[in-house]
């Protein structure tokens, strides 16, 4: 019989490709909220139990940033106390479990990127959730891997990349903050890399488990991200009414937001490519890819 990996948020950007990346592996049971509550510890408890899965795999979280700040007793909920016992029912059944942090639980005061030794310090809710989360997992002590990324993108789902898209064809102009730093992450490759190391896992080759950072090579800020991305879909025939260069870049604060925003999510993830023995693209390619894949598709 096949080993049955559980895929929690499977309706998101990141669990719509994970079901594609970890569907060669084993049987996937991919389940949302209506299967797998994240804020309802009975209706996790009895996911888990039913199933019985050699390997939990959560992208499920509560990813309302600003709202999380009025909205703190639920954020915890999903982003800590489910990673806990997602946890607890993993060493129950004999799982490993894989889990989903962020770039949110630093300062972004730091001048250069992030290790995973850095001393996290959370400038909100959501930040301070996932934060709680990814210290509960560890607290549990099942055989886990806790990948920080930032600024997820995909195919599916909405995001900055789409949003930006759809700006460009609504408005005849757009200002983007250029004062914020980081790395856009497609959710394909998050996917790709958890394969990587489920496959391992399952195939009981020996495995590294711990904290790692996980988002694509190179920097960028979210103007050159949105730069980037309508440049490559005017080259795709994308009827943009702002030029790519016609974009204006304005300070973080000037876009005042309930929740404060790290200044650099730049994160270090010499450890993760060192132990998979991988390189990690520049963040251009995917964005690229992304990009030509929704204008054949005319997804967007």
């Amino acid at each position: 019989m096949s080993a049955v990996i559980l895929v929690t948020g499977c309706k998101g950007q990141l669990g719509f490709e994970l079901r594609r990346a970890l569907a060669p592996l084993a049987t996937i049971v991919a389940v949302d909220r209506s299967r797998c509550d994240l804020g309802n510890e009975g209706s996790i408890r009895e996911c888990v139990r039913s199933l019985k899965p050699a390997l939990i795999v959560n992208a499920g979280a509560y990813t309302a940033v600003d709202k999380a700040e009025t909205d703190r007793e639920l954020a915890f909920a999903v982003n800590a106390t489910a990673p806990r016992i997602l946890a607890e029912e993993a060493a129950r059944c004999g799982a490993a479990l894989i889990h989903y942090s962020t770039d949110y639980v630093f300062n972004g005061s730091k001048a250069d990127a992030y290790l995973e030794t850095d001393e996290p310090d959370p400038l909100g809710v959501y930040g301070a959730s996932k934060l709680q989360g990814e210290r509960d997992i560890g607290a549990v002590g099942v055989p886990h891997w806790v990948f920080r990324t930032s600024w997820v993108y995909g195919l599916h789902g909405n995001n900055f990349l789409k949003t930006m898209l759809r700006l460009a064809q609504q408005r005849d102009s757009l200002s983007v903050v250029a004062d914020q730093f980081g790395a856009p992450t497609s959710a394909q490759l998050i996917a790709d890399v958890t394969a990587m190391v489920a496959r391992d896992f399952l195939q009981k080759r020996p495995v590294a488990f711990g904290l790692y950072h996980l988002v694509a090579a190179g920097k960028t800020n979210w103007h050159g991200y949105a730069q980037r991305a309508i440049a490559r879909a005017t080259e795709k025939g994308f009827g943009a009414r702002v030029a790519a260069e016609h974009i204006q870049a304005i300070p973080a604060s000037a876009y005042p937001t309930p929740a404060r925003r790290p200044v650099n999510s730049v994160l270090d993830c010499s450890r993760l490519e060192a132990a998979l023995g991988i390189r990690l693209p520049d963040w251009t390619l995917s964005v690229d890819q992304t990009i030509d894949l929704l204008m054949e598709n005319r997804t967007v």
